[in-house]
């Protein structure tokens, strides 16, 4: 059967902020749906607690809306006990690394395959603008009037760091690419983490407007491919290289640097150095979006559902009531 974005939308009124970034990373969810051809019945979207939460409610699938960081766990039963469906979490920054940020990292460390969508706008929405885990240093807010005094963590840092086999960043503004990225973490076997740069219009517009703002994009992102050249910037003429233990942001056919110097993305290499890198690129380099790491490893529910086969291969009891029947039995009368 040809699904259509139009299959997986509910009935439900979307109660996000007219402008909330949230609105497009629901929309290319329909699209991507749509594209995989995973049916609705066989979906099943969690989520936590906060705006990025709601989502669940506007998907024509399953659907579970927890509570406040334990989407992650919840998700992780689903997908388990469930092995056939498809899994999305769908969840923010404060509501995935603050409260929920065990959960997160050892959802990622098993390489369940589920596929977490992290919407970052770097505060608090929900609860009216306090500042979240994903918040700048000195950022002002209504729980932190005169400046953070802590350095924030950074998804791709917290991923990658607990073996991710999959690391995506994508901007709300960008729908094709952010379509592409969602398909590719659908058919990702394991944990994939897309990181969705939001805008929040109410409590912190603008945020990420040094990258999502089309008069200077171009300049300050990279749309990494695999096994293509790391190119970018409005004339296509600057480069990623590789200097030393450092990555360096250059022009082409200036200072000696030529495209063979210029590095060629692979996603699917097993060390995590230049993955890493490539994802805390920021300031002096431009921001890296697009498929950073997709890599194949053992993957955790499929792994279980082998392990209680062999198990019950080798065993006469195959059920808890086989067990509790196989000895000695007495009726009490």
């Amino acid at each position: 059967m040809i699904y259509e974005a139009k299959d997986y939308k509910s009935d439900q009124y979307v109660r996000w902020c007219p402008g909330c970034g949230d609105h497009a990373t629901l929309n290319c969810l329909h699209k991507a749906m749509a594209l995989t051809g995973v049916a609705p019945h066989n979906m099943a979207v969690i989520s936590g607690i906060g705006c990025s939460s709601r989502l669940p409610y506007y998907m024509n699938s399953y659907g579970f809306h927890t509570i406040h960081g334990r989407g992650a766990a919840i998700a992780t039963g689903v997908k388990t006990a469930n092995p056939d469906l498809s899994v999305w979490l769908v969840t923010g920054d404060g509501d995935c690394l603050a409260i929920g940020g065990n959960h997160f990292i050892h959802a990622v460390r098993r390489n369940i395959d589920l596929n977490i969508v992290l919407m970052n706008n770097k505060i608090y929405g929900l609860t009216k603008g306090q500042y979240s885990p994903t918040s700048d240093r000195g950022f002002v807010s209504k729980s932190s009037p005169y400046g953070t005094v802590e350095d924030p963590f950074i998804p791709a840092e917290l991923a990658l760091g607990a073996r991710g086999t999959f690391f995506a960043r994508a901007i709300d503004v960008d729908l094709q690419n952010l379509t592409n990225i969602l398909i590719a973490s659908a058919k990702h076997k394991g944990t994939s983490v897309t990181e969705v740069l939001v805008n929040c219009v109410i409590f912190n517009n603008g945020i990420h407007s040094s990258i999502v703002n089309k008069e200077f994009r171009a300049e300050h992102t990279i749309l990494l491919k695999h096994g293509e050249k790391m190119i970018f910037g409005k004339e296509n003429n600057k480069g990623i290289v590789l200097e030393g233990l450092k990555l360096k942001a250059v022009t082409v056919g200036q200072d000696g640097y030529t495209l063979e110097n210029v590095l060629v993305h692979d996603a699917h290499e097993k060390d995590v150095t230049l993955h890493n890198m490539l994802a805390l690129m920021n300031d002096e380099t431009p921001v890296a979006l697009g498929v950073i790491r997709d890599v194949e490893a053992p993957v955790y529910d499929e792994s279980v559902h082998s392990q209680i086969k062999e198990v019950q291969s080798k065993k006469p009891q195959r059920t808890l009531k086989e067990m509790l029947m196989s000895g000695e039995t007495w009726e009490i009368k």
